[in-house]
Protein backbone atom coordinates (compact mmCIF):
# COMPACT_ATOMS: atom_id res chain seq x y z
CA UNK A 1 0.00 0.00 0.00
CA UNK A 2 1.12 3.37 -1.32
CA UNK A 3 -0.73 5.89 1.00
CA UNK A 4 0.42 8.93 2.70
CA UNK A 5 -0.15 7.63 5.94
CA UNK A 6 0.27 11.11 7.63
CA UNK A 7 -3.06 12.21 5.24
CA UNK A 8 -4.62 9.76 7.08
CA UNK A 9 -3.98 10.06 10.53
CA UNK A 10 -5.05 13.94 9.74
CA UNK A 11 -8.29 12.97 8.05
CA UNK A 12 -9.30 9.41 9.76
CA UNK A 13 -11.92 10.21 12.25
CA UNK A 14 -13.74 12.58 9.23
CA UNK A 15 -13.90 9.39 7.12
CA UNK A 16 -16.71 8.39 9.07
CA UNK A 17 -18.83 10.83 8.83
CA UNK A 18 -22.09 10.45 7.78
CA UNK A 19 -21.91 6.70 8.77
CA UNK A 20 -20.02 5.22 11.60
CA UNK A 21 -21.38 5.55 15.24
CA UNK A 22 -18.52 6.79 17.71
CA UNK A 23 -18.99 5.65 21.31
CA UNK A 24 -16.12 6.31 23.95
CA UNK A 25 -16.08 5.12 27.33
CA UNK A 26 -14.61 6.59 30.24
CA UNK A 27 -11.03 6.89 29.34
CA UNK A 28 -8.74 5.33 32.09
CA UNK A 29 -6.70 7.80 33.69
CA UNK A 30 -3.40 7.80 35.34
CA UNK A 31 -3.65 6.74 38.68
CA UNK A 32 -7.35 6.76 38.68
CA UNK A 33 -9.43 4.18 39.91
CA UNK A 34 -11.26 1.97 37.72
CA UNK A 35 -14.41 0.21 37.96
CA UNK A 36 -14.10 -3.76 37.91
CA UNK A 37 -14.74 -5.52 34.51
CA UNK A 38 -18.09 -6.94 34.43
CA UNK A 39 -16.62 -9.84 32.57
CA UNK A 40 -12.95 -10.57 31.03
CA UNK A 41 -13.43 -9.70 27.91
CA UNK A 42 -12.17 -13.12 26.15
CA UNK A 43 -14.99 -14.72 28.26
CA UNK A 44 -16.35 -17.05 25.31
CA UNK A 45 -13.45 -16.67 22.75
CA UNK A 46 -11.03 -19.08 21.88
CA UNK A 47 -7.52 -18.61 22.17
CA UNK A 48 -5.86 -19.54 18.45
CA UNK A 49 -2.34 -19.71 16.53
CA UNK A 50 -1.19 -16.80 14.75
CA UNK A 51 1.39 -16.36 12.59
CA UNK A 52 3.23 -12.83 11.59
CA UNK A 53 6.11 -11.76 9.24
CA UNK A 54 8.29 -8.63 9.41
CA UNK A 55 8.01 -5.16 8.03
CA UNK A 56 11.14 -3.05 8.84
CA UNK A 57 13.42 -0.70 6.66
CA UNK A 58 14.27 -2.42 3.61
CA UNK A 59 18.29 -1.73 3.76
CA UNK A 60 18.63 -2.50 7.72
CA UNK A 61 18.90 -6.15 9.13
CA UNK A 62 16.22 -6.87 11.42
CA UNK A 63 18.14 -6.93 14.23
CA UNK A 64 18.95 -3.22 14.11
CA UNK A 65 15.39 -2.51 14.50
CA UNK A 66 14.16 -5.54 16.84
CA UNK A 67 14.99 -7.53 19.91
CA UNK A 68 13.47 -10.21 21.85
CA UNK A 69 14.50 -10.87 25.34
CA UNK A 70 12.83 -12.34 28.34
CA UNK A 71 9.35 -12.85 26.43
CA UNK A 72 9.67 -9.07 25.13
CA UNK A 73 9.50 -7.71 22.05
CA UNK A 74 11.29 -4.12 21.21
CA UNK A 75 10.62 -2.64 18.17
CA UNK A 76 12.15 1.01 17.04
CA UNK A 77 12.69 2.83 14.28
CA UNK A 78 13.50 6.61 13.33
CA UNK A 79 12.07 9.08 11.11
CA UNK A 80 14.80 9.34 8.89
CA UNK A 81 14.57 5.03 8.30
CA UNK A 82 14.12 3.75 4.44
CA UNK A 83 10.35 2.36 4.60
CA UNK A 84 9.80 -1.09 4.20
CA UNK A 85 9.88 -1.69 0.82
CA UNK A 86 12.68 0.14 -1.59
CA UNK A 87 10.76 3.04 -3.60
CA UNK A 88 8.00 2.68 -1.66
CA UNK A 89 6.06 6.19 -0.12
CA UNK A 90 5.03 5.57 3.39
CA UNK A 91 6.46 6.46 6.50
CA UNK A 92 9.27 3.99 8.17
CA UNK A 93 8.13 1.13 10.40
CA UNK A 94 9.27 -2.19 12.62
CA UNK A 95 6.45 -3.90 12.75
CA UNK A 96 4.74 -7.94 12.77
CA UNK A 97 2.24 -7.77 9.82
CA UNK A 98 -0.45 -10.93 11.02
CA UNK A 99 -0.74 -13.77 8.83
CA UNK A 100 -3.96 -14.54 9.42
CA UNK A 101 -6.18 -12.36 7.49
CA UNK A 102 -9.77 -12.27 7.31
CA UNK A 103 -12.92 -10.84 6.30
CA UNK A 104 -15.13 -11.98 8.75
CA UNK A 105 -15.90 -13.29 12.15
CA UNK A 106 -15.13 -12.28 15.71
CA UNK A 107 -11.15 -11.57 16.30
CA UNK A 108 -9.52 -10.52 19.05
CA UNK A 109 -5.52 -8.84 19.45
CA UNK A 110 -4.34 -9.24 22.95
CA UNK A 111 -1.05 -8.15 24.23
CA UNK A 112 0.39 -6.51 27.34
CA UNK A 113 1.77 -2.88 25.36
CA UNK A 114 5.20 -0.40 26.81
CA UNK A 115 5.14 2.76 25.20
CA UNK A 116 9.13 4.44 26.51
CA UNK A 117 9.18 8.43 27.23
CA UNK A 118 9.76 9.99 24.07
CA UNK A 119 8.05 8.15 21.80
CA UNK A 120 5.69 10.87 19.54
CA UNK A 121 3.41 10.35 16.36
CA UNK A 122 3.57 6.83 15.90
CA UNK A 123 1.27 4.18 15.54
CA UNK A 124 1.74 0.83 17.51
CA UNK A 125 -1.61 -1.35 16.72
CA UNK A 126 -3.86 -1.33 13.88
CA UNK A 127 -6.07 -3.22 11.60
CA UNK A 128 -5.27 -2.88 8.06
CA UNK A 129 -7.47 -3.56 5.09
CA UNK A 130 -5.61 -4.75 2.52
CA UNK A 131 -8.38 -5.76 0.12
CA UNK A 132 -10.96 -3.15 0.09
CA UNK A 133 -13.74 -1.33 -2.48
CA UNK A 134 -11.81 1.48 -4.31
CA UNK A 135 -12.35 4.51 -2.33
CA UNK A 136 -12.87 3.10 1.20
CA UNK A 137 -10.08 4.04 3.97
CA UNK A 138 -7.21 1.88 4.48
CA UNK A 139 -7.53 0.83 7.93
CA UNK A 140 -10.38 0.19 10.48
CA UNK A 141 -8.63 1.35 13.41
CA UNK A 142 -4.96 2.47 14.39
CA UNK A 143 -4.15 3.39 17.92
CA UNK A 144 -1.12 6.19 18.24
CA UNK A 145 0.67 7.42 21.34
CA UNK A 146 1.54 11.24 21.57
CA UNK A 147 4.09 13.20 24.26
CA UNK A 148 0.85 15.19 25.77
CA UNK A 149 -0.24 14.30 29.31
CA UNK A 150 2.62 11.71 30.15
CA UNK A 151 1.94 9.62 26.69
CA UNK A 152 -1.84 9.79 25.27
CA UNK A 153 -3.00 7.36 23.04
CA UNK A 154 -5.51 8.43 20.94
CA UNK A 155 -7.27 7.05 18.03
CA UNK A 156 -5.83 8.08 15.29
CA UNK A 157 -4.88 11.68 15.82
CA UNK A 158 -8.70 12.41 17.36
CA UNK A 159 -10.73 11.02 20.58
CA UNK A 160 -8.24 10.07 23.68
CA UNK A 161 -8.59 6.78 24.67
CA UNK A 162 -5.58 7.01 27.52
CA UNK A 163 -3.36 9.13 29.69
CA UNK A 164 0.02 8.54 31.46
CA UNK A 165 0.47 5.84 28.93
CA UNK A 166 4.50 6.11 29.32
CA UNK A 167 7.01 4.29 31.06
CA UNK A 168 4.25 1.54 32.22
CA UNK A 169 3.00 -1.70 30.83
CA UNK A 170 -0.29 -2.00 30.29
CA UNK A 171 -2.67 -4.72 28.94
CA UNK A 172 -4.86 -3.77 25.53
CA UNK A 173 -6.98 -5.84 23.32
CA UNK A 174 -9.10 -4.88 19.90
CA UNK A 175 -12.08 -7.03 19.21
CA UNK A 176 -13.21 -7.17 16.13
CA UNK A 177 -16.73 -8.32 14.80
CA UNK A 178 -15.93 -7.93 10.65
CA UNK A 179 -19.48 -9.12 8.49
CA UNK A 180 -20.32 -8.67 5.15
CA UNK A 181 -21.60 -5.08 5.90
CA UNK A 182 -20.32 -2.70 8.76
CA UNK A 183 -18.63 -4.17 11.53
CA UNK A 184 -17.24 -3.15 15.28
CA UNK A 185 -14.35 -2.44 16.76
CA UNK A 186 -13.85 -2.75 20.38
CA UNK A 187 -11.04 -1.14 22.54
CA UNK A 188 -10.27 -2.57 25.81
CA UNK A 189 -7.42 -1.22 28.43
CA UNK A 190 -6.38 -3.63 31.24
CA UNK A 191 -9.98 -5.15 30.35
CA UNK A 192 -12.12 -2.24 30.49
CA UNK A 193 -14.19 -1.17 28.05
CA UNK A 194 -12.86 2.53 26.68
CA UNK A 195 -13.87 2.51 23.05
CA UNK A 196 -16.75 1.27 20.59
CA UNK A 197 -16.65 1.90 17.02
CA UNK A 198 -17.96 1.13 13.51
CA UNK A 199 -14.91 -0.43 11.09
CA UNK A 200 -14.81 0.91 7.86
CA UNK A 201 -17.12 -1.81 5.97
CA UNK A 202 -16.40 -5.13 3.91
CA UNK A 203 -12.86 -6.03 3.21
CA UNK A 204 -10.04 -8.83 4.19
CA UNK A 205 -7.83 -7.25 7.05
CA UNK A 206 -5.01 -8.01 9.31
CA UNK A 207 -3.47 -6.95 12.68
CA UNK A 208 -0.47 -5.00 12.25
CA UNK A 209 1.71 -4.09 16.23
CA UNK A 210 4.87 -2.08 15.97
CA UNK A 211 5.99 1.23 15.63
CA UNK A 212 5.02 2.97 12.51
CA UNK A 213 7.08 6.66 12.32
CA UNK A 214 4.60 9.43 11.66
CA UNK A 215 6.41 11.71 13.62
CA UNK A 216 10.40 13.00 13.77
CA UNK A 217 13.31 11.71 15.52
CA UNK A 218 13.04 7.37 17.24
CA UNK A 219 10.20 5.84 18.21
CA UNK A 220 9.74 2.49 20.03
CA UNK A 221 7.58 0.02 21.32
CA UNK A 222 7.33 -3.22 23.74
CA UNK A 223 4.87 -6.21 23.62
CA UNK A 224 4.97 -8.68 25.33
CA UNK A 225 2.19 -11.73 25.97
CA UNK A 226 0.83 -11.39 22.56
CA UNK A 227 -2.53 -13.41 21.68
CA UNK A 228 -5.01 -14.13 19.14
CA UNK A 229 -8.45 -14.69 19.71
CA UNK A 230 -11.42 -15.79 17.66
CA UNK A 231 -15.31 -17.07 17.99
Amino acid sequence: MTMDRRSLLRTGAGLLAGGAALTLQPAPLAGAATASPLADPTDGWTKTAFTYSWQKPWNLDLSDRHSYSGGVHRMWVYATDEPFEEGNSTDPRTEMRWKNDYTTGDRMWDADVYLPSGTDGASFVQILRTARPSGTPATDIMLNVYAANGGTVRRYDGAVLRTGAYDTWFNLKIAHRASSGTGTVKVYFDDSLVLTVADRGPATRYFKNGVYNHGSGRVEARFRDIGYWTR
